[in-house]
């Protein structure tokens, strides 16, 4: 017999449910975001716009960040997300060292080329506005940036001290690849149908075998 009494309502399933929910609302704005920003910069985002291009209210999205910088800072920390799960994972399998940093520039070639965002590298598109402006934006911003070039100046260095390249200085080669990266994005921004093919020559000139 099946018994007419409602079931009891657990207030903690409920919570999570809305937890749940939230995220996924979150999670949907901040990606939205990345998008925009890549394009037109962390200053073209608004809660007015985004409501608008999610059919979500715009009341719903203040509730979720509370504040714009709130939401530049969640956009930011999602576009490392981005980053991470289109170049960084996906390298790797691959050995650690010369083999490790070569498919991590395919990666970043993959991500910015095809492009995987409207404006190619979100990094690209957002340090230039900010490196100038003090506060936790650039900060963040910042800090990504730093561990980009602390990932490339961790693979050199072991390519060097496992004799797979000539000897060089990680760090200042791996600020030096990053710069270029930069610079790449811009080129494929503009059409430049040659700037896969310099980046391959300029990593060919770092990962230089050893004599």
């Amino acid at each position: 017999m099946v018994s007419s009494a409602a079931e009891p309502v657990d207030p903690e399933d409920i919570a999570d449910r809305r937890l749940r929910r939230g995220a996924r609302s979150r999670k949907a704005v901040t990606r939205r975001a990345v998008d925009i920003a890549s394009a037109e910069g962390l200053y073209g985002l608004s809660f007015g716009r985004l409501a608008d291009e999610l059919g979500i209210s715009k009341a719903g999205i203040q509730t979720l960040f509370r504040t714009k910088e709130q939401l530049q800072l969640a956009t930011v920390d999602e576009a490392r997300t981005v980053f991470i799960d289109a170049v960084i994972r996906p390298a790797s399998p691959a050995a650690a060292g010369a083999a490790r940093v070569r498919t991590l520039v395919e990666h970043w070639l993959r991500y910015a080329g095809e492009p995987l965002l409207p404006g190619g590298c979100f990094w690209s598109a957002n340090l230039a506005e900010f490196d100038s402006r003090p506060g936790v934006i650039r900060d963040a911003l910042a800090q990504q940036h730093r561990d980009w070039v602390a990932v490339l100046a961790a693979e050199l260095r072991t390519a060097v001290d496992g004799g797979e390249i000539a000897p060089l200085d990680p760090d200042l080669a791996a600020f030096q690849l990053a710069a270029v990266l930069t610079a790449t994005n811009t080129a494929l921004r503009l059409d430049d149908t040659d700037a896969e093919s310099r980046v391959h020559r300029i990593l060919g000139t770092l990962l230089t075998a050893p004599e």
